[in-house]
């Protein structure tokens, strides 16, 4: 149980990073930010391998390179949907 707390604990530093780092996390909650970094751990760590720093079992470097990616792939979804809505 308490690993699980970890990873969501983690997977949030990492989505509030990754959005500061990409500007397009003010609008997200902390929900989102859970998500962002969880998701964002998986993928990363899919492509660049689990190298560096782990963490509650994330390596921290992809994580982050994942969830930065992730947040730019998704703002840039949303806001073609947005151009097209309007």
């Amino acid at each position: 149980m308490l690993h699980w707390i970890w990873v969501l604990i983690v997977g949030a530093i990492i989505g509030t990073i990754a959005g500061a780092i990409t500007g397009r996390g003010g609008a997200m909650g902390w929900l989102a930010n859970i998500l962002a970094g969880l998701i964002g751990s998986s993928l990363g760590q899919a492509i660049f391998g689990e190298w560096g720093p782990n963490v509650a079992g994330m390596a921290i470097v992809p994580s982050l390179l994942g969830a930065i990616i992730l947040v730019l792939v998704v703002s840039f979804v949303l806001g073609m949907l947005n151009r097209r809505t309007d």
